[in-house]
Parts: C-alpha cells; structure tokens; sequence
C-alpha cells in the first residue's frame, strides 16, 4: 500500500505552530511528551480494536472510533518527523505475516527505538510500521486521511476555544 503524506505533514506543522503560539511551546520542549503521546495513543488505538481481549467475545468498536484513535496517532507520528526536519513524500506500506497483536507490539518497540535513536531510518520503520496496522484492519489509506483531517479540523477548534 502506497502512502501519500506531503499534504498531511503540511497541515500537520500548520497545526503544531498554531499549538505552538497558543502555549508557548516549541518541538524541543515537547519532544519526549509527543512521543509519550504517540505511545498512548497507540494503546488506544490498539484498545479500540479489541486485538488483544482473548479473554472478551466482543468485537472491535465501531470503524469511525477506530480510525479516529488511530488519527490521532497519526498526528504525532507526523509531528515528531517535522521536529526532525524529515521530508516524507511517502511510504509504501508491505503486509506481512505478523497478527495484528504482534504488529502493535512491535510499532511500541521500534516507537522507543525512534526516541531513544531520532534517525530518519528509525522514524521510517516506525511509520510503516503503524500504518501497517491500519491496513491489517481492513482499511484504506483513503479512509485514513479521512479520518487524520476530520480529527485536524477538530483540534483546530480546540485550540480556538482554549481546549
């Protein structure tokens, strides 16, 4: 699968600087809190889609509650490359024989990889990685970017009413 991600890392540093301005922060300061962020929100992501619940016969919640927590993800993904100065046209996503359980566990390693190493090979992995996520589920990288500009407009409005 092929991600196209110029467009979303432009509206992405567009957020961080309106972020930015309203609190008084820069990527330096906010660096290891965007990273914790990007760790949580993967744990959410990841209880949204119930993969790891053996021990529940419910399903997974509803497509819009698991892409939304999945874009919120995206956002500091996209935010942690800026800060690095990387330039991601896009990236190819393979598939591979991991579960999704496995898959998640994996993007959490190499997430720490990623901060405790800020090399663009690290951030590369990493990326793929959660987006590989996305597309075991089902998903389209249409209906991900759907959902990243969604949850975009919406912090807009937050930091508008002093979220």
């Amino acid at each position: 699968m092929f991600c196209s991600l110029t467009d979303l890392y432009i509206k992405q540093r567009e957020l961080d600087e309106e972020i930015a301005v309203n609190h008084g922060v820069s990527y330096s300061s906010t660096r290891n809190k965007r990273t914790l962020a990007l760790l949580v929100e993967l744990g959410e992501f990841a209880n949204a889609t119930r993969t790891f619940k053996y021990w529940s016969n419910k399903s997974s919640e509803s497509k819009e509650r698991v892409l939304d927590e999945f874009s919120d993800g995206l956002h500091f993904i996209l935010s942690l490359g800026i800060d690095q100065g990387y330039k991601v046209d896009s990236i190819e996503v393979n598939d591979d024989k991991d579960s999704l359980t496995d898959n998640l566990l994996k993007t959490y390693e190499l997430v720490s990889k990623f901060y405790k190493e800020q090399t663009l090979p690290n951030y590369l992995k990493a990326f793929e990685s959660y987006l590989r996520a996305l597309f075991k589920l089902g998903f389209s990288w249409e209906e991900a970017k759907d959902a990243y500009y969604k949850k975009l407009k919406e912090n807009h409005v937050r930091q508008e009413t002093n979220y």
